[in-house]
């Protein structure tokens, strides 16, 4: 074995996803092993997803891996941790991909890791794996999109490596190499029906300050759609999932491709029913009767506020008229419009909180999900708060979601906004709907106990006489 790639997403160790159980493989390490393999490397994988962290030592303790490459996000990181330390008792060379190391490159070489890969993996470790295999970890200066620390002490950052130009020139992501008909069969017995995940393109040009291209760039490469439809015929005859998630970012985001795509799976006779992300300005009453000739059932639009100075403020390049609209027009042809809401992003004041409740109220979406904005290191949200971000905790024991930012509301405060909001929606939905008067009775109760705490914590913050503090664990 050359390397064995793997990732630290223990769903049975972690609670909140256990409660959601919508597992989808790692579809980033199974491109890199499908590239590796065709280039005559051997590659193994370890799928965490249904392991336990015992299961990951045993594996290492009897193949001893010269290489392990680990995916690291800010979610899984505390166990890439653990994983770096126990393969390195082993002997192994541990290499870091993902979103999360390249701007923590020093810290996590600091504990351990050997060589960060920054930005897409497949040639730097087409080219990282022979060198470490022949000179070991000396030398690497001339090898292009890794961070490394030299024998002096220094960590070493080499210049990016250029973006892969043609996507259908890669093989299609190894699923072969994991149990692709478990996740199936966890989906399945949870929510009713089986899905599998694809993915058409990576990047995205877009410029919300809050989001991090740490992987991609700002660049955008779509594989082409032949090549595309091709995989997902090969997915329906080989696994035959009730559903496929796209997991693009913007998965309308050029129409002339769109179109196309449509046409290479009508000349295949696959039609699958499926969800995807994009944008309402990506949006039309042609493309969404497009989506849902296709088979969209799900769309989730990345509303983010109800109030236009905050969206401005985001770099959204959103209007929120167009989002209330695209939202209407996507339920009219008969599929559902999905939200994604931030609350507490920089400058945000209450009128901007009411106004993101009428926008809700208004756009009516089938459903929607809130998060509390956090500053993820090298995005421009976090440059702009990073004079006033508070780390209560070292590095190795917080992560970006564990961040404060001094100037803002507290922890208490955002879960009132959160129960108000929900509440305040829901009330508005069931008064039109005429739904049973207890349960209107206990939606009121619950939005005027959001807005009480909402006052209170603030009033408690202003009488302390201290800075209010956003603490972005909600």
């Amino acid at each position: 074995m050359d390397i064995l790639l793997t990732h630290g997403y223990f769903l049975h160790e972690d609670p909140h996803e256990r409660k959601v159980m919508k597992p989808y493989p790692p579809l980033g390490i199974l491109h890199l092993s499908a590239y590796l393999k065709a280039k005559g490397f051997a590659v193994g994988v370890f799928d965490t997803t249904f392991q336990r962290m015992a299961d990951f030592e045993a594996l290492i303790r009897v193949e001893r891996p010269p290489v392990v490459g680990i995916y690291t996000n800010m979610m899984t990181k505390f166990n890439v941790l653990q994983m770096i330390a126990f393969c390195k008792a082993q002997g192994s060379t541990v290499i870091l991909g993902g979103p999360e190391p390249p701007y923590y490159a020093r810290e996590y070489l600091a504990h351990g890791a050997d060589v960060i890969v920054r930005g897409e993996g497949e040639f730097t470790l087409e080219e990282l794996l022979p060198h470490i295999a022949r000179h070991g970890l000396q030398n690497m200066e001339h090898i292009a999109g890794i961070a490394f620390r030299r024998d002096d002490g220094e960590v070493i950052e080499t210049p990016p490596r250029p973006f892969i130009k043609n996507l259908s020139d890669h093989p299609w992501p190894d699923r072969e190499a994991i149990d692709i008909p478990q996740y199936m069969r966890v989906w399945k017995e949870h929510h009713g029906q089986s899905s599998v995940s694809a993915i058409c393109a990576r990047g995205c040009p877009y410029t919300c300050t809050w989001c991090s291209h740490s992987v991609f760039g700002n660049s955008h490469r779509r594989r082409e759609p032949e090549d595309m439809a091709d995989e997902i015929l090969w997915i329906k005859e080989r696994y035959d999932p009730d559903l496929i998630w796209y997991a693009d970012d913007v998965f309308t985001i050029n129409r002339r491709w769109f179109y196309r795509y449509h046409e290479a799976l009508q000349a295949r006779g696959v039609r699958i029913p499926f969800e995807c992300i994009s944008r309402a300005d990506r949006l039309d009453e042609d493309v969404i009767k497009t989506l849902a000739e296709m088979g969209c059932f799900r769309l989730w639009i990345g509303s983010e506020s109800g109030s236009q100075r905050v969206l401005d403020a985001m770099k959204r390049k959103t209007q929120v008229e167009d989002v209330q609209a695209k939202t209407h027009l996507l339920q009219r042809h008969g599929i559902e419009a999905g939200m994604f809401i931030m609350l507490g992003y920089e400058g945000e004041d209450i009128s901007d909180l009411e106004a993101t409740v009428e926008h809700l109220k208004v756009s009516s979406p089938d459903i929607f999900l809130t998060t509390v904005a956090y500053p993820i290191k090298g995005t421009p949200y976090y440059a702009e708060v990073e004079s006033r971000i508070v780390a209560d905790k070292a590095w190795a024991e917080r992560s970006d979601r564990d961040l404060t930012v001094a100037g803002r509301h507290s922890r208490r405060f955002y879960a009132f906004a959160t129960r108000w909001m929900v509440n305040a929606v829901a009330l508005h939905r069931a008064r039109r709907s005429g739904a049973n008067p207890l349960q209107m009775a206990r939606m009121a109760a619950n939005v005027v106990v959001g807005r009480l705490g909402m006052a209170l914590t603030q009033r408690e913050a202003e009488k302390r006489g201290r800075p209010v503090v956003l603490d972005t664990g909600v």
